[in-house]
């Protein structure tokens, strides 16, 4: 037996690959900020990349001629610094990262250090040291627990895949045997926060993303309706594969505007 879910108040929608592909703006993309604007709807454009700002975010997708308020941009980061605000209300983290992480934490009230922090905190970073890596499996060594931002693999540039947190979180818990706790998505947990950050509620909030094994699954995880579309990474011959289906599947986000 299904229940009818309620009409939607309020929505999470992934960023690259929904609304933008390599800095352009999606077809339709526009038009959806629009109409969730013009109906008076409650929403977060969701980045598992910690590298930047929601301020920095802003000012790109103005560029691709996207308009979205900062305060309407939630990132891995700001997901990471509300975790750890719950979790030890003013500590202290050895940060690896951007100003994008950086800023979420220390505006979260954390101390940032490399002396006995609480944590240590892996984000996304353009040039990661060697030497900062060492530090942090040392720290880790010495009783530090180990957070990263998200789980990716890889990131897209120009040249081709560039190795990213979960393949630099990989090398650490091979030399310290500490698994970090991953906030971002597939952690449904980001999406929990972002709902938090709203006042939304899982059975009027629908979530809107191009990856079966991150947006759909913890949207699936998270209580929310799912909309699938097909302008990034998952096509529609990839849905069989998994064990799970979204609600919905779309070509494009201009397909989902008549759903707001």
């Amino acid at each position: 037996m299904t229940t009818e879910r309620k009409r939607a108040e309020c929505w999470l929608t992934d960023m690259d690959g929904v609304l933008v592909h390599e800095g352009n703006a999606l077809p339709g993309a526009a038009d959806f900020l629009e109409r969730l604007v013009s109906s008076e709807r409650r929403f977060l454009v969701l980045t598992n990349n910690s590298i930047f700002t929601p301020r920095d975010l802003s000012a790109r997708l103005a560029r691709s001629g996207l308009q979205v308020p900062e305060e309407s941009i939630w990132t891995s980061a700001l997901a990471t610094a509300d975790f750890l605000t719950h979790q030890m209300p003013g500590g202290s983290a050895y940060v690896i990262g951007e100003a994008g992480l950086t800023t979420a934490l220390y505006e979260a009230g954390y101390t940032l250090t490399d002396t006995a922090p609480d944590y240590v905190v892996l984000g996304e970073t353009r040039t990661y040291s060697f030497e900062a890596i060492t530090r942090a499996i040392r720290l880790i060594g010495d009783g530090a627990r180990f957070i990263a931002t998200n789980p990716d693999v890889t990131g897209p540039s120009p040249e081709g895949p560039l190795p990213a947190t979960g393949s630099v979180a990989a090398m650490i818990t091979k030399a310290t045997g500490a698994e970090p706790y991953f906030v971002g998505k597939p952690n449904p947990m980001m999406f929990r926060s972002a709902m938090n950050r709203i006042e939304a509620h899982s059975e009027t909030t629908v979530m809107v993303g191009d990856r079966m094994d991150t947006d759909v699954v913890a949207g699936i995880e998270a209580g929310l309706e799912t909309v699938l579309v097909l302008t990034g990474s998952t096509q529609v011959g990839d849905i069989k594969r998994f064990p799970f289906r979204p609600s919905r599947v779309c070509d494009s986000i201009a397909d989902v505007i008549e759903m707001i």
